[in-house]
Order: structure tokens, then C-alpha cells, then sequence
């Protein structure tokens, strides 16, 4: 799996501001200024920065952690007042930049750091072995047999250890860590793999995974296989891991989960690989998910990977989603989940590096075997950044909308991304039907989209369908297969759902293959859809000149029209690095189109 900048021990990255603006206005020059320029914090420790704008009177400023606004748990979080949190398990030597982004106006620079001490966390170690007796000590000599007697009897800072082999049993965390004493840990032995195997287990509660987090805090969930949980009643929900209630600085790491089966082929028949709900007042924060593996789930109307209700600053980073009948990865808001409407919303979250394949609903019965499942949706969310993933085969790519009427997902931003082969459209925006909700403040940006629409159902490589509004899609390659459709917005408005700007579209079949859906209109030609969108002035109907369309390879060859050609839209909009990891504009502020930089 590849490892980007963004998640490694060192963190570089350069203040900049932006504005929302596609065009750089003419105004004088603004400059931040952010104090203190350097401090030192231990794991958990908390620093107020301050920014000054000169300038202008807006003194409103974006607050960013490595380009991500409000940062993660893995780099540590700020909040809109400029209070930086460390992480509460850093590795050793960790460096994290944060960033003041003048809303004045775009691409004024300063700079700030935050130099964060690694955890010192140091507590007991104990033992699970299908050889040991829980009646022993838990001592590597003495190791006990169930990984649930372990979880209910080692204290706050503990790890407990298992060898490998198969554990036939339902584990169930309850009590906590510390901030002080540090994690629970529950891993495999190193070079070991422990199974928790569900084979002829029931679902207790109604809703129980083969691990279930309940209302814990401080714990970690790392390198288990999770496997053959079953379920054939549509009132019993099996998962894999299951996190519920309230916590804080949970962590899920390196974990293989698979074969979670509802046999239920109705729309009332659920299973989930790993599902986060957020059930109280109290927040599930500092949330990690990241590194594991989800395949061969048999969801039923669920989802492979699920952040849901009252979750906030959380992250799910470089896992692997493959091979299952039904979403992806997705965040979800408004389902009543949280016991409040203003809290029942996943918000805050980093969505980063994930390679996602083969999702689709077309052997799913719940579904009458019509494709419907997303790669990545955000499913009325808000506030999160969704960048670096790889999407393929999936029926829709990435979707950011909402199903409950008057309800929207809103401030997404969508960035360097790869979106390939779908089997419905690369990206949709808009609730699907008009009894729903839909899409606002969403930004779209620096993406590429290659030959989606397998189907050639119509839907196109980008899709805007109902209630959207005050959405922005720039910078992005369009390259449709044989069928041509780049844009479909079908829904006829007489306000504009979203602005589309510079961005590069072509086709397998070239040029004269190309049109446009808007206002439910078609439109063969670029300048005809430009006159009727009243946007996408600076798009470009071209070649983009991929390094390979037949492997594929999409990033650019020399002298492709989407080298040094894009809208520098400013570091919180575009982000510090494109999909490979590189920097995301030149030294002289240029960016490319698409989701590599040349």
C-alpha cells in the first residue's frame, strides 16, 4: 500500500491562504502572521496559535494541519479558534505544521510549526494462547484462553498480546484506557496472525460484532483477522468490529476483516465489516481506521466500512475495500442515530489513501441486483476532506449527497483522487430522486475520471442530479469511454447547481464524441455547453495525453495541455500533495490539472 507525506513522521508543509474565488482579485497584498512560530507539546498537549491578518479587515482565517483543515488524529487536530491538539500516540521525532489561511485573499504565505513529543506510554504486557487456561496468571508462561477474559481484566495502559490460531468467541471492550496510563491494546502476537472466528456464534443485543467497542475510550484494536460471522435473520445485525455509544482516541489498525454475511436477500437484511455509531450526547472523537482490509462482505442494505451519528475528528486512511456487494466506505448523517438532529451528523473526518474495488450492488438481492453501491459516499456528512484514494469498479465512484428530505451533505472537498471504470458515473452530486436531499458547499477539485459509466447507462464520468446548490468542480480531467458523456446535470434549475471551471475533458473515441447534459439539454460542443452553464469558461476539449490508456497510466506526459494550466484555488481548497505524494504546485505557484502533478 502507498504511503503518502501526509502520514508519515514528518510533516512539511507551507502557510498559505485562499480564497473561494476562481480568479485572483485585485486587491492589495494581505499577509498572515502566526504566533508562537514554534513549540514543543507532549502527547496530548494543547497549543492556542493565533493569526494576524494585515492587509485587509477580514481577520477570519482557515486553520490546517498538513493541508487538511482541522487536521486528524494521526496529525493532530486544530480548531476553528486555532487550537492545536497533539496526537495521543505519536511516533518518536513527530513534526506536524500547521497553517493560518487568510479567507481575505488567495496565496499570501506565513509559516508556523507545532513540534509534538512521541508518547511515552510503557504499560504491562499479557497473553492469550488457544493452549492457556484462564484461570492462569496471563503471563507469557501462563497465558489465558479467551481474548474476552483479557479484555475484562488487564488495566488502563495494557496490552494484551495473542498468539496465533482461530478464537471461536464474541469480544466485547467496555472499560478504558487513559490519557495518563495510555491504551488497552488488543494485537496479534508479532508474526502472528489471531483469528476471532464467528462459525456458529448467534448476535447477541440484536447488533454485536466479533469485537464490539462500547462507550471505551483509549483503546486499540490491531492486526486481527476477523472472519465467518453469519446471520440469517433480518433482526440480527452480525459486524466484524463494532464501535457504539461514546469514546475517545480509539484506534483500528491492520485489521483483515472478511466474510461477514446477512443470508437475509430483502432490504431488511444488514451486515457491516466495521461500523462506527455515534449513539450519545458525548461524541466518538479522535477516531482512527486505518490500514485494514474489508473484503468478501455479503452486506445485505449495509455497508463494508460505516462512520455514522455523533463521530467527530476522525479519519480512515490507506484501507483496502474490495470485492463487496454493497458501499464502500461512507459517512452518514441524520439517520437518527445521535439522540439529538445537531449532533447526529459525522463531521470533521479525513477520508485519505484508500483503495477501493470492486463494489457492486449487481449480485446483491437486496438491491434486485441493480447497481447502486458507491466507493465512497458521504451520505449528508459535512466537513470532510476526501483525497489520494483510488476508486475502481465501483457502480458510483465517489457520491456526496444526502437521502433525507431537506437535508444536505455540505463543505466537502473531494481532491486528488482517481476514479476508474465505474459502472454508473465517476462522480455524483444531488440526492437521487427529488423527495430526497442533496449536495451544498462541496468542492470538487484536481481529480481525474477515466472511461466510468461502463454501463453506459447514461449517466456520465461527473453527475449532478437533485437539490444542489453553491458547489464548485475545477481542475479535474474528464476522459469518457466510447459513449462520450462528460457532464450530465439533468435536473432542470434556474439556479446553477454547481460552477465548473478549467477543467479537461476528452474522450476514448475523441473530440467529436464529447457532449454534455445541462438543464436536462444536450450539448455536443464545448462552446454551446459553456453559453448554457455559464461556467467552465477556461475548460479545454483536449487530449490530456495520459502515459498509458491502455494499462491505464493517468498521469501526464510531457507536453499534456494539463501541465501548469489549472486555477491555483489556495492550499485548503487543493490540498499539500497530489495522489502520488508530491507536492501539488510548483515552486512558482503553478498546478496541474487532474489528480498528478507534473
Amino acid at each position: 500500500m502507498r504511503t503518502f507525506p501526509a502520514l508519515r513522521a514528518t510533516v512539511l508543509v507551507a502557510m498559505m491562504s485562499s480564497a473561494f474565488a476562481l480568479t485572483t482579485p485585485a486587491i492589495a497584498a494581505v499577509t498572515v502572521a502566526v504566533s508562537p512560530s514554534q513549540v514543543s507539546l507532549p502527547a496530548n498537549g494543547a497549543q492556542q496559535f493565533t493569526a494576524t491578518v494585515t492587509g485587509s479587515t477580514d481577520q477570519n482565517v482557515t486553520w490546517l494541519v498538513n493541508g487538511v483543515p482541522g487536521g486528524a488524529p494521526s496529525l493532530g487536530t486544530i480548531s476553528t479558534s486555532g487550537v492545536y491538539t497533539a496526537p495521543a500516540n505519536a511516533p518518536t521525532s513527530f513534526t506536524a505544521t500547521v497553517t493560518a489561511q487568510a479567507e481575505a485573499a488567495p496565496l499570501s504565505t506565513a509559516a508556523a510549526s507545532a513540534v509534538v513529543a512521541a508518547s511515552t506510554y510503557s504499560g504491562s504486557m499479557y497473553y492469550v494462547a488457544t493452549t492457556g487456561s484462564d484461570s492462569a496468571s496471563g503471563s507469557a508462561a501462563a497465558p489465558w484462553r479467551t481474548i474476552q477474559h483479557a479484555m475484562n481484566t488487564v488495566p488502563a495502559g495494557a496490552t494484551v498480546q495473542v498468539a496465533g490460531g482461530t478464537y471461536n468467541e464474541l469480544v466485547t471492550i467496555t472499560h478504558s484506557g487513559s490519557a495518563t496510563a495510555g491504551y488497552i491494546t488488543l494485537t496479534s502476537a508479532p508474526g502472528q496472525t489471531a483469528t476471532i472466528d464467528g462459525t456458529g456464534l448467534g448476535v447477541p443485543q440484536g447488533q454485536q460484532g466479533l469485537v464490539t467497542l462500547q462507550n471505551a475510550s483509549y483503546v486499540r484494536v490491531i492486526g486481527l483477522q476477523l472472519q465467518n460471522y453469519t446471520s440469517n435473520s433480518s433482526s440480527l445485525v452480525p459486524l466484524g468490529i463494532y464501535i457504539a455509544g461514546s469514546g475517545d482516541h480509539i484506534e483500528i489498525r491492520n485489521n483483515h476483516i472478511h466474510n461477514i454475511v446477512t443470508t437475509v436477500t430483502t432490504s431488511s437484511g444488514d451486515a457491516f465489516g466495521l461500523a462506527v455509531y455515534g449513539t450519545a450526547t458525548t461524541p466518538i472523537s479522535n477516531l482512527i481506521i486505518d490500514g485494514n482490509e474489508l473484503d468478501h462482505l455479503t452486506t445485505g442494505y449495509s455497508e463494508s466500512l460505516s462512520v455514522n451519528g455523533n463521530v467527530q475528528n476522525w479519519q480512515v486512511t490507506n484501507n483496502k475495500v474490495h470485492d463487496n456487494d454493497n458501499i464502500g466506505i461512507v459517512a452518514i448523517g441524520f439517520e437518527g442515530t445521535a439522540p439529538t438532529t445537531s449532533l447526529d451528523q459525522a463531521r470533521n473526518g479525513w477520508i485519505a489513501g484508500n483503495t477501493v474495488y470492486n463494489i457492486s450492488s449487481t449480485t446483491n438481492p437486496a438491491y434486485n441486483d441493480q447497481p447502486g453501491a458507491d466507493g465512497i459516499y458521504v451520505d449528508g456528512g459535512t466537513q470532510i476532506t476526501i483525497e489520494w484514494n483510488s476508486v475502481q469498479a465501483a457502480d458510483l465512484g465517489i457520491e456526496l449527497a444526502s437521502e433525507h428530505s431537506s437535508r444536505v451533505t455540505s463543505y466537502v472537498t473531494a481532491r486528488n483522487n482517481l476514479v476508474l471504470y465505474s459502472n454508473v458515473t465517476g462522480i455524483s452530486i444531488g440526492g437521487y430522486a427529488s423527495s430526497v436531499g442533496g449536495t451544498s458547499h462541496c468542492t470538487i477539485v484536481n481529480n481525474t475520471l477515466f472511461e466510468n459509466d461502463t454501463l453506459q447507462s447514461g449517466s456520465g464520468e461527473f453527475q449532478v442530479q437533485y437539490h444542489a446548490s453553491n458547489n464548485l468542480f475545477a481542475n479535474n480531467i474528464l476522459y469518457a469511454n466510447s459513449q462520450g458523456l462528460l457532464v450530465n446535470s439533468f435536473v432542470a434549475s434556474s439556479t446553477p447547481p454547481v460552477t465548473l471551471e478549467n477543467d479537461l475533458s476528452y474522450t476514448s473515441d475523441g473530440a467529436s464524441a464529447a457532449y454534455w447534459v445541462w438543464n436536462n439539454i444536450t450539448y455536443t460542443t464545448l462552446s454551446t455547453f459553456q453559453q448554457a452553464s455559464k461556467s467552465e469558461t477556461n475548460g479545454l476539449l483536449a487530449d490530456p495525453l495520459f502515459k498509458s490508456v491502455a494499462t491505464p497510466d493517468l498521469q501526464l506526459s510531457a507536453g499534456s495541455p494539463a501541465i501548469n494550466t489549472g486555477v491555483n484555488l489556495g492550499l485548503a481548497t487543493e490540498g499539500a500533495y497530489d495522489y502520488a505524494g508530491s507536492p501539488r504546485t510548483t515552486s512558482s505557484g503553478l498546478i496541474d490539472r487532474g489528480a498528478y502533478q507534473n
